[in-house]
C-alpha cells in the first residue's frame, strides 16, 4: 500500500460529505459527522485524504498527549511543563479497530506496579494519539454499545477519564469525530445517532460519465500515487489555506437574533428531542459563514446546517429511515425569516395576489381543480396502468398484503445459562462491564483488579516473605482480577409459518405485529437477528442473520402467505443456518423464535416428521420459544406440543404482551390482599 493519501480534491461528486468533513475542520465543535452509506462510496479514502488538509500543530517535546506548548493542559498526566521548546507535526489520523478494547482506548494502568510500588504507570490509549487531531472510527454501529458511549463522551467533553480501583488519571482529548457506517448492516441507537453533530447520506453516482471519471482517477493514482497527488498539489494547498482562513475568521462571525430564531423555530418545527440539535446547528450555521469568507450568518447557512445535523435527528423508532422534508424546511424559515421593509402587502391598485390569482384562488396559481376533471391539471383520466379503466367495469385488484400490527412491548425470553458473548441486553453472560461476580487469578494483562481477593492471597505469605513494614510484599501469582456478569445479546432467529392456515388476515395482522414487537425487542436488547419462513413446498431463508433489524421489518411487511405448512422443512433450514452461524461465531449464543399454529402438512407422518427435526434441534440444547398462534373455539394444541419437543415454551400471542403479564401480576396481588384482610 502507498504511503501517498488519495488527493481529497480528486475525489469526485459527494459535495455534502466533503461540506460536512470541512465545516468539522474549520470548527470541531460542531461535533463530528457520522457518514452512512452502501459499501464501495469512497468513505474512507476521504476520510484519510482529508487529514492531509490539516495544519500542522506545535506539541511539547516528549508529552505523549500532544499538550500545546501556548496553553499547556495542567492535568497532563507528563506534565506540569515549563519547558519553551516545541516541536512541529502533522495532525493525526487515528483509526479505530472495530474489536477495540476499553483499554485500549483511554489506555491502562499497570496495578501491579501501582500496588506494589506506588508508582502511576500510566499508558496512553488511541484518545490521547487523537487529541488535536482526527479520529475515525469505520463501521461504528458494529462497535459496542459501551465503546460508542465512551467516544462520544470524551468528543463531547474534550477530555479522557481513567479510573481504576483509586487511581484517576485525565488528559485531553479534543479531536474531530469522523465515523462511516452501512445501513444495511445495522442502525445506531437514535441516542448514539444524536450524539454525532452532523450526517450525510452518500451513494454510488448512477451517472456513467461521473462513473467513469472515477474508475479513471482511480486507476492512475494506483499505476503512480506519487505523479496523481502532484497532479492535485495545487488545490490540495489552496484548500488548506481555506481552513486556516476560515478558522481565523471564526471567532469573528455573528450569530443574528434573526438567524438563531430561525435555528429554533425549525429544531422545534420538526420535534428533535433535546436542545442538543440547535446548538449544533447554530455551530454549523457559524462555521458555514466562515467558510465562505462572511462574518454574518444568513439564512442560506441555516437551512445548510438544518439538511446536515437534523436528519438522523428525526428517527422516532428503529423502523424510522432518518430524513428531512424540504418544503417544511423552507416553509418554517419563511415564517420566522426578517421582514423586508419595502414589502408592504398589495397595493391600492391591486398588484398583488387577488382572489382569483394567489394561492387561496382558484385561478392559475393554484387553488381546486375545475369541476368535473379528474386530476389537479385538469386531465380528465390518468395513464396509470395501475388504475382500473371505468369502461371495463372494476379490475381485479392482486390479493392485499396483511399488514402488521402496531408493536408493544413483549416478554423478555433469555438464553438459559452464563455465556461469553458480545456485550448486549438479553442473556446473562461474562461480560467487561456489569456487576462483580468472583475473582480469579488473571488471564493475559491485569486490568480489573479484585482489591480484597488479592489482599486475601498475599496476606498468609507476608510472615515467610520477610514481611518487615506496613507495606504489603506482593507477587505476581497473588492478583486476583475480578469476574462480571453482565447480559450479553443473542442470535434471535424467526421461523415465521406463511402457510394457508395462517393466512387470515385479521390473525395475520396479529402475528406481524407480535414478530414485529419481537424484532423491536430484538434491537433495544443488541441482537443480531434472522428470519426463515416456510410455506408451499419448502422453507426459505428470508434474512440471513444480520444487525439490522430494519430490513427484517421491511422483509416480514413483505411476506406472502398461502399454502401447506412444510413445519419440518422449516425446522430443518433452521438447524442448518444455525450450523453455520456457530461456526462463525461461537462466543453468540441462539435463540430459536418459531411462530406458527403448530400444523404441519404434506403426507400422514407431516407432524412426525416436524417432531423429529424439533428433537434433532433440542439434541444440541438450543433455547427456544413457540408462539402460539392457534385461534377459533377448537385448539388441538399442537404449538405447545411442538415446545415440548423443541424443549423450550410456548406463549400465546396475549400472553406476549409485557403489559398483560404485568397485569395479570397485579391482579393476583390485589385478590391476595383482599382475601388477607377479609380472613
Amino acid at each position: 500500500m502507498s504511503d501517498v493519501r488519495y488527493p481529497f480534491t480528486a475525489i469526485v461528486g459527494m459535495a455534502d460529505l466533503r461540506l460536512g468533513l470541512l465545516l468539522n475542520a474549520v470548527s470541531p465543535a460542531v461535533g463530528g459527522v457520522l457518514v452512512r452509506g452502501e459499501k464501495g462510496t469512497a468513505k474512507s479514502t476521504m476520510v484519510r485524504a482529508l487529514a492531509g488538509l490539516l495544519p500542522s500543530i506545535a506539541t511539547v517535546p516528549g508529552c505523549r498527549f500532544a499538550c500545546d506548548p501556548a496553553s499547556a493542559d495542567p492535568q497532563c498526566p507528563d506534565g506540569p511543563h515549563t519547558v519553551s521548546a516545541r516541536d512541529e507535526r502533522p495532525a493525526y489520523l487515528v483509526e479505530l479497530p472495530v474489536g477495540v478494547s476499553e483499554d485500549r482506548i483511554v489506555g491502562s494502568l499497570d496495578l501491579e506496579r501501582a500496588l506494589a510500588e506506588g508508582v502511576k504507570a500510566y499508558e496512553p490509549g488511541l484518545l490521547a494519539k487523537a487529541h488535536r487531531g482526527v479520529l475515525y472510527i469505520d463501521e461504528v454501529n458494529l462497535l459496542q454499545d459501551h465503546v460508542v458511549d465512551l467516544l462520544l463522551d470524551a468528543a463531547a467533553m474534550g477530555r479522557s477519564y481513567v479510573e481504576r480501583e483509586g487511581v484517576s488519571v485525565r488528559h485531553a482529548a479534543r479531536f474531530l469525530l469522523v465515523g462511516t457506517m452501512n445501513p444495511e448492516e445495522g442502525e445506531l441507537r437514535p441516542q448514539l445517532l444524536d450524539r454525532f453533530g452532523l450526517t450525510v447520506e452518500i451513494a454510488a453516482t448512477r451517472d456513467p460519465a461521473e462513473r467513469a471519471e472515477v474508475v479513471r482517477r482511480r486507476l492512475a493514482y494506483d499505476a503512480d500515487p506519487a505523479v496523481f497527488a502532484a497532479r492535485f498539489a495545487e488545490e490540495e494547498r489552496e484548500l488548506a489555506t481555506r481552513i486556516v482562513t476560515a478558522r481565523e475568521l471564526l471567532p469573528q462571525v455573528v450569530l443574528t437574533d434573526v438567524a438563531l430564531r430561525q435555528i429554533t423555530a425549525v429544531c422545534a418545527a420538526f420535534e428533535v428531542d433535546g436542545l442538543r440539535a440547535d446548538i449544533v446547528m447554530a455551530r454549523a450555521a457559524v462555521a458555514l459563514a466562515a467558510w465562505d469568507g462572511r462574518t454574518e450568518v444568513l439564512e442560506e447557512d441555516v437551512r445548510k446546517a438544518a439538511q446536515l445535523a437534523l436528519p438522523h435527528r428525526r428517527r422516532r423508532n428503529p423502523f424510522d429511515a432518518p430524513g428531512l422534508d424540504e418544503e417544511q424546511l423552507d416553509r418554517t424559515l419563511d415564517e420566522h425569516a426578517e421582514p423586508d421593509p419595502e414589502d408592504d402587502g398589495p397595493g391600492p391598485d391591486g398588484d398583488g395576489p387577488g382572489p382569483d390569482g394567489g394561492p387561496d384562488g382558484n385561478g392559475p396559481g393554484g387553488g381546486a381543480p375545475e369541476p368535473g376533471s379528474d386530476a389537479p391539471d385538469g386531465s380528465a383520466a390518468s395513464d396509470d396502468p395501475a388504475v382500473p379503466e371505468q369502461s371495463g367495469g372494476p379490475a381485479r385488484a392482486a390479493a392485499p398484503v396483511a399488514s402488521a400490527g402496531e408493536p408493544y412491548r413483549t416478554k423478555l425470553f433469555k438464553v438459559p445459562g452464563t455465556g461469553k458473548g458480545a456485550q448486549g441486553r438479553r442473556s446473562p453472560a461474562e461480560t467487561d462491564g456489569g456487576h462483580t461476580i468472583r475473582s480469579r487469578r488473571p488471564q493475559g494483562h491485569l486490568s480489573r483488579l479484585h482489591l480484597s481477593a488479592t489482599l486475601q492471597a498475599a496476606a498468609p505469605h507476608q510472615v515467610a516473605r520477610g514481611r518487615d513494614s506496613r507495606a504489603l510484599v506482593l507477587r505476581r501469582d497473588d492478583f486476583r482480577e475480578q469476574v462480571r456478569q453482565g447480559r450479553e445479546s443473542n442470535l434471535v432467529l424467526f421461523l415465521v409459518d406463511a402457510s394457508g392456515s395462517m393466512a387470515a388476515r385479521q390473525r395475520m395482522t396479529a402475528v406481524k405485529g407480535a414478530v414485529m414487537s419481537l424484532l423491536m425487542d430484538a434491537y433495544q436488547r443488541r441482537d443480531k437477528i434472522g428470519m426463515i419462513t416456510f410455506r408451499g413446498s419448502g422453507a426459505e431463508l428470508a434474512l440471513p442473520p444480520t444487525s439490522s433489524v430494519e430490513v427484517g421489518a421491511a422483509r416480514l411487511e413483505q411476506l406472502p402467505t398461502g399454502g401447506r405448512t412444510p413445519l419440518a422443512a422449516g425446522l430443518l433450514r433452521a438447524h442448518e443456518v444455525l450450523r453455520v452461524e456457530r461456526m462463525r461465531d461461537p462466543h453468540r449464543r441462539p435463540l430459536l423464535v418459531v411462530v406458527t399454529d403448530g400444523r404441519a402438512t404434506g403426507g400422514r407422518d407431516a407432524l412426525e416428521r416436524a417432531g423429529q427435526a424439533a428433537g434433532l434441534l433440542a439434541s444440541q440444547g438450543l433455547a427456544s420459544v413457540v408462539l402460539d398462534c392457534e385461534a377459533g373455539p377448537v385448539r388441538l394444541g399442537l404449538a405447545r406440543t411442538l415446545a415440548g419437543q423443541l424443549g423450550g415454551s410456548a406463549v400465546t400471542l396475549d400472553e406476549l404482551r409485557a403489559e398483560g403479564v404485568a397485569a395479570l401480576v397485579h391482579a393476583h396481588r390485589n385478590v391476595s390482599t383482599t382475601n388477607r384482610k377479609a380472613a
